[in-house]
C-alpha cells in the first residue's frame, strides 16, 4: 500500500510523516518517500510464541509533498505529480495552537483548510483533464473509444469547474474502468487526520469538531487524530516510559496503528500470516482474495503449484496455544483454492511444481 501525504505549511505533515516512517526530515521542496511498519499487534504475540530468526510487519510507502500554497497552481500541480499512484491521499488538517508555529493569518480553521486542499487537488485533476481531452480530440479519428471516452470526460469536466472532487460522483464501471489509469486525485480514497495538540488529544476535542466530524461522516471518510509532535517526542522514550506516558495521555495506540487500521479498513485490505522459527510475517491483500491467489503474495510458484491451504484463525490458535490443540478441537482446517482468506488467518500453503 502507498499513501500520499497532502496539507497546508504548518499543518504538522512532516512532523506526521517523521512519525510514521522515522525518517527525521526537515521540511522542504521536495517530495519525502519512506517506509512505515505496520505494527499489528498480532504480529508481535506471534513472534513471542514462535521466537523466530525474524519478524516481518507489513509496510506501507508513505509520499510526503512539500505543503501546498494556497493559489500557486503550476508549483502545485507539479508538487502533486509525485503521489499521481498513491492508492489513497491523506490530508493533514491543522487544530494545533502554538505561538511558535503561528498560520499565516492566526486563524485555527480545519475546514477551511480541508476546502483550500481539496480545491487544489481539483485543480490538479483538472490540468490533468485538460491536458487528456486535448490529446484525446488529435486521435478523434484513430481511437475507437474516443465518444466514450469523451462522454466520461465532460462529465468529470463539469464537476470540476464546479470545484466538485470526482469522488462526488457516480461512474458506471465502464466509466471508472475507463478513466482508471489517469490516477484523478480526487477519485482516491481520502483519509483526514487532524492534528491537535496535548491539550486538545487529553479533552478529545479541536476547533470546528462537529462541523468536520459531520462532513466527514456524510461522505464516509474516516478522521484520525493524532498529536504528531507528542506522539514523536513519546516514541524516542524507552519503552517502559513511552507505555507510561501513553497511559497519562489515554492514548491506546500509537497513531501509525490507528491511521493503518483506518486505511486498511478504507481500502478493504486485511491480513493473513504466515508463522515458524524461521519467520513470522503479515501479508496484505484485498478483502475477498482466495487461497490461491493469497498464495501468490508470497511468490508466484506457490500459487501455481496451489495444493491447498492449511488454515487456523489468529483468535483460536492465541486461546489454545498451540496447533496440536487446534487440532485436538477440530479447529485446524484444509482448504481448497476458493477458500476465501480471512483477516488474521495463519495460513500454510502447501504446494507442488
Amino acid at each position: 500500500m502507498k499513501i500520499g501525504i497532502v496539507g497546508l505549511p504548518q499543518s504538522g505533515k512532516t512532523t506526521l510523516f517523521q512519525l510514521l516512517t522515522n525518517v527525521e526530515l526537515k521540511a522542504n521542496l521536495q517530495a519525502n518517500t519512506g517506509i512505515a511498519k505496520v505494527l499489528d499487534p498480532r504480529i508481535t504475540e506471534l513472534s513471542k510464541i514462535f521466537q523466530p530468526k525474524k519478524t516481518t510487519y507489513a509496510t506501507i510507502e508513505v509520499v510526503d509533498v512539500a505543503g501546498l500554497v494556497v493559489g500557486v497552481n503550476k508549483k502545485e500541480n507539479t508538487l502533486l505529480n509525485a503521489i499521481k499512484d498513491v492508492d489513497a491521499v491523506v490530508q493533514v488538517l491543522r487544530a494545533f495552537r502554538s505561538d511558535l508555529v503561528p498560520t499565516a493569518d492566526g486563524k485555527i480553521e480545519p475546514m477551511r483548510d480541508l476546502n483550500q486542499i481539496q480545491s487544489e487537488l481539483v485543480l490538479s485533476d483538472w490540468s490533468l483533464l485538460e491536458t487528456r481531452l486535448e490529446r484525446l480530440e488529435k486521435e478523434r479519428f484513430k481511437n475507437k473509444n474516443y465518444e466514450k471516452e469523451k462522454a466520461v470526460l465532460t462529465k468529470c469536466q463539469e464537476a470540476l469547474e464546479q470545484d466538485l472532487p470526482l469522488w462526488t460522483l457516480d461512474f458506471t464501471d465502464d466509466e471508472a474502468k475507463m478513466i482508471r489509469g489517469y490516477n484523478f486525485l480526487t477519485l482516491k480514497p481520502l483519509l483526514l487526520v487532524v492534528n491537535v495538540d496535548e491539550e486538545q488529544m487529553q479533552r478529545n476535542t479541536y476547533p470546528q469538531q462537529d462541523e468536520l466530524e459531520a462532513w466527514a461522516e456524510e461522505r464516509g471518510i474516516p478522521i484520525i487524530i493524532v498529536s504528531a509532535q507528542v506522539e514523536v517526542e513519546i516514541s524516542q522514550l524507552e519503552a517502559e516510559d513511552r507505555a507510561l506516558f501513553m497511559a497519562d495521555l489515554g492514548i491506546n495506540e500509537s497513531g501509525i496503528e490507528r491511521l493503518s487500521r483506518a486505511a486498511y479498513a478504507h481500502l478493504g485490505l486485511i491480513s493473513y500470516f504466515t508463522t515458524g522459527t524461521d519467520e513470522v510475517r503479515a501479508w496484505t491483500i484485498t478483502q475477498g482474495t482466495n487461497a490461491k491467489q493469497a498464495a501468490g503474495k508470497i511468490h508466484s510458484d506457490i500459487e501455481r503449484g496451489f495444493i491447498r491451504a492449511e488454515v487456523v484463525s489468529y483468535d483460536d490458535f492465541i486461546e489454545l496455544g498451540s496447533i496440536q490443540k487446534v487440532k485436538e478441537k477440530g479447529l485446524f482446517r484444509l482448504e481448497g483454492k476458493e477458500y476465501i482468506v480471512q483477516d488474521g488467518d495463519i495460513i500454510s500453503f502447501r504446494f507442488n511444481v
